[in-house]
């Protein structure tokens, strides 16, 4: 007989006073920043663009707690310093880490390998810089959280977006033993697997959400997940049980079968013929 997985709800003394949000401009990250707030934790916000940063900077303080930000490129040299550098001093007990995204798409033979290797500084070289920076701090803390926002692409391979696929899959394979390590010291670590979600930035990319029977969640929606699901790693798998049925089959053994359903499906999301 299995032993029944504990579970865990969000507890602000557990991982505030402060947290850092790495892609808390606008979306997901914005919104589990709100809730942060509401909750009584304060939070550093990281992103690209300075202008929605500031806006939501101010909605968060506007909550009553307070708020920095940080307006930095994430794969440019001394990004993680400088992020570390803001957070001086300040009892910071999680890392949401919510940046990760396919800034490139090409066939994998005729791509351009300086954009490849952009979409894996993003994806993969970014975030492990920043969990080796701030790990330590929470090791010692003896308590707090480290949550990766991931994605169900990195179930499978897809035409034309391999690496990021790719990368979202070493992601979660490496939160996995990540999560191992860090549970020995009271920090709580968590993969969160995304679905179609009604971003800014895909509503941007222009991608189809209203197919029939397709599983769209709300950034509003996820952030209250992603922050339920903190305690309960090492990977969860945001939206329900559409999603959660479309992961089981992406894991599936017949790959031929997998990975060529996932591809047709994806070209109808894209509007493609």
């Amino acid at each position: 007989m299995s032993t029944p997985v504990k579970t865990k709800t969000f507890d602000p003394s557990a991982y505030g006073p402060w947290a850092v949000v790495v892609g808390g401009s606008e979306g997901v990250g914005a919104e589990i920043a709100f809730r942060l707030a509401d909750a009584g934790v304060s939070s550093v916000l990281v992103a690209r663009r300075p202008e929605p940063l500031a806006e939501t900077a101010e909605a968060v303080r506007a909550r009553g707690v307070e708020c920095r930000v940080v307006s930095v490129d994430l794969t440019s040299e001394g990004a993680t310093e400088e992020i570390w550098a803001a957070c001086e001093g300040l009892d910071l007990g999680l890392v949401i880490l919510n940046a990760g995204a396919n800034t490139y798409g090409a066939e994998f033979v005729e791509s351009d390998m300086a954009r490849v290797q952009s979409v894996i500084d993003l994806n993969i070289t970014s975030p492990l810089q920043l969990i080796r920076r701030f790990g330590p701090a929470l090791k010692a803390r003896g308590r707090g959280g480290i949550v990766v926002m991931g994605s169900m692409a990195g179930y499978l391979g897809h035409a034309d977006m391999s690496i990021y696929s790719a990368a979202k899959a070493f992601s979660r394979v490496f939160v996995e033993g990540l999560w191992l390590e860090m549970r020995e010291h009271g920090v709580d670590v968590v993969e969160v697997i995304l679905g179609v979600t009604r971003t800014p930035a895909m509503i941007r990319a222009g991608l189809d959400m209203d197919l029939p029977g397709m599983t769209v969640s709300e950034p509003g929606e996820v952030a209250e997940e992603v922050l339920a699901s903190i305690g309960n790693g090492p990977v969860h798998v945001c939206g329900g049980e559409g999603n959660q049925k479309g992961v089981e089959f992406s894991s599936g053994v017949n790959r031929g079968r997998v990975v060529a359903g996932a591809h047709k499906r994806m070209k109808a999301l894209r509007g493609e013929d």
